[in-house]
C-alpha cells in the first residue's frame, strides 16, 4: 500500500445520509472553515490505487500536523510535522521515508492560512448529490498532484478527499463524523518520538 499516494502529498462515507438537495458551498466558507479547524479526529477508510483497502483513525492538529494510525494488525504510520511527512513501514526496521509536507497537496489543508480563492488554486467547483466538491492544487507546483475536497453543508464539514498524483494515481480517504476541539499531547505528531517508540 503506498501511504505516501494517502497524502502525496491533504472519507463509504460511513453510511452518512447527505440531503438531496444543496446549495454550493463558496470558497470563502470552505475556507474559513478549515482555517477553524484547530484539531480534529476521525476513523477513517482508505481506497488506494490498487483498489487495497485499509482503516484506522486519523488526527490533525493544524497548521501542518498530521497522524494517520492504521488499524491492527497493520503498523504503518504517516505522521506530519515540522514540514516533514514521515511514512513508518510497519513491516521493515528501517527509518521511515521523509519528504517536505509542501510537496503534497495535503498541504492545502494542513496550511497556516487556508485561501482557496488564490488565483489558480482551485481548478473544479461545484455541486454534486447534495455536496460541495472541490479541486485544489498548489498554483506555483501544479506538478505535486491535486486533492478533490468533498464537504457537507448542514452543517459544514469535510467528508472525504481524493487526492490524484502527478502520475494520475488516486487515493480515496473517506471520514468518518469529525470530533473537533480536543487536545493532543506534542508526541502525538513527532517524528524523533515515534522513531525512538519503534525502536524499543
Amino acid at each position: 500500500m503506498n501511504r505516501r499516494t494517502a497524502l502525496a502529498a491533504p472519507f463509504a462515507l460511513f453510511a452518512l445520509a447527505l440531503p438531496a438537495q444543496a446549495e454550493k458551498l463558496s470558497l470563502a466558507t470552505i475556507s474559513n472553515y478549515l482555517n477553524s479547524l484547530t484539531t480534529a479526529e476521525a476513523d477513517f477508510r482508505q481506497i488506494n490505487s490498487d483498489g487495497s483497502v485499509s482503516k484506522g483513525k486519523l488526527f490533525i492538529k493544524r497548521p501542518n500536523r498530521v497522524r494517520f494510525e492504521y488499524a491492527p494488525p497493520d503498523r504503518n504510520l504517516v505522521l506530519a510535522s515540522g514540514g516533514q511527512v514521515a511514512v513508518f513501514d510497519g513491516k521493515s526496521n528501517q527509518p521511515p521515508e521523509q519528504y517536505p509536507l509542501k510537496r503534497t497537496p495535503l498541504n492545502l489543508i494542513l496550511g497556516q492560512n487556508i485561501d482557496l480563492g488564490k488565483a489558480r488554486m482551485v481548478v473544479g467547483h461545484a455541486e454534486v448529490a447534495g455536496t460541495t466538491r472541490v479541486i485544489a492544487q498548489d498554483p506555483q507546483n501544479p506538478e505535486y498532484g491535486t486533492i478533490e475536497m468533498v464537504f457537507s453543508a448542514k452543517p459544514v464539514a469535510l467528508r472525504q478527499w481524493i487526492i490524484t498524483d502527478n502520475a494520475g494515481g488516486q487515493t480515496v480517504v473517506e471520514l468518518g463524523p469529525l470530533v473537533t476541539g480536543l487536545d493532543y499531547p506534542p508526541s502525538t505528531f513527532n517524528i524523533e518520538v515515534e522513531l525512538g517508540r519503534r525502536k524499543n
